[in-house]
């Protein structure tokens, strides 16, 4: 080994220590810190952090994309039929509401001027017309509760209907009827009494309030007419009638009675005639006879 060699290794020994002798002794270090990323970089970086994880690359929508699709969704506007139909009722509400308040403004701008005497039937008119409402709804309440307690409408009506076509037979005397009321015996042995005798006691029997008539065999009815018959006798409806005549009445006794014994009236009458008129007042009173229906030659029922 040459000389030249031995001293190279060393002249670069001591040029490698000449630097660190010139490097000052202390150095201080200032650490910035890094800007926090954008919004750009960080949907940037989406897409290499997926690949990282492994996720599949999905499509990143931009902000100008997600405006237009909102604005193709609202714009032109898609309503249902429905939709429609609520819009058209939440217009007319507001419009009658807005009607409401103008009408009852301009109603309290005129009632603040009025005056007192004026102020005062107005709350008069309101009273009485508070109490008719009032009066209607108890009635509809009323009706409503009918209806609604009947199971059966259809039922309940043709009940009433019976219960009517009864009454009507009583008074036409297609039925049988049996309730209270007195039973009026005449007994003529002389034959003094006639018919128009036997008339004016009826029409007394029916203004104390009679409701069914049946003398002897015959009922008596609206049409009920009585004749005298040349042999001595006296017909009801063509029919003659024998002696004692049997009054059998329904109503009520305690006017039946007195309107027979009142001065001058029937039983008095009868006396006169050497007729002799009882007055009895059992607990119920049968009327059974039946009168026959005649067709009418004449009347017609009349168009409402």
């Amino acid at each position: 080994m040459s000389e030249d060699e031995k001293t190279k290794p060393e002249a670069e020994k001591v040029e490698a220590a000449k630097p660190e002798a010139k490097t000052p002794a202390a150095v201080t270090a200032v650490v910035v810190p890094a800007a926090p990323p954008t919004a750009e970089e960080q949907v940037e970086e989406q897409p290499e952090e997926s690949g990282r994880d492994g996720a599949a690359d999905r499509p990143v929508t931009a902000p100008d994309d997600a405006r237009r699709r909102l604005k193709a969704a609202l714009w032109p506007p898609r309503l249902s039929r429905g939709q429609l139909v609520v819009a058209v009722l939440l217009f007319s509400l507001g419009l009658a509401l807005a009607i409401q308040v103008r009408s009852t403004s301009d109603h309290s701008n005129q009632l603040r001027g009025a005056r007192q005497e004026d102020l005062v039937r107005i709350l008069d008119e309101l009273d009485s017309r508070q109490q008719r409402l009032q009066q209607e709804k108890t009635q509809l309440e009323q009706s409503l509760t009918q209806l609604e307690n009947s199971s059966n409408q259809a039922k309940e009506a043709e009940e009433q209907t019976r219960k009517k076509a009864t009454e009507l037979g009583v008074l036409a005397g297609a039925v049988k009827a049996t309730g209270p009321g007195i039973v009026l015996t005449v007994d003529d042995p002389q034959g003094q009494v006639k018919a128009d005798m036997l008339l004016d006691t009826l029409q007394e029997l029916r203004a104390a309030g009679a409701e069914a008539i049946q003398i002897n065999d015959v009922r008596v009815v609206a049409s009920t007419y009585f004749t005298d018959t040349s042999a001595g006798g006296v017909q009801i409806d063509g029919r003659k009638v024998s002696q004692p005549f049997r009054f059998t009445v329904i109503g009520n006794p305690q006017d039946l009675t007195p309107a027979l014994n009142i001065p001058g009236g029937v039983v008095r009458t009868l006396e006169k005639q050497q007729a002799q008129a009882t007055i009895t007042v059992p607990q119920s009173v049968t009327v059974d006879a039946l009168a026959t229906p005649k067709t009418s030659q004449y009347a017609t029922p009349a168009a409402k």
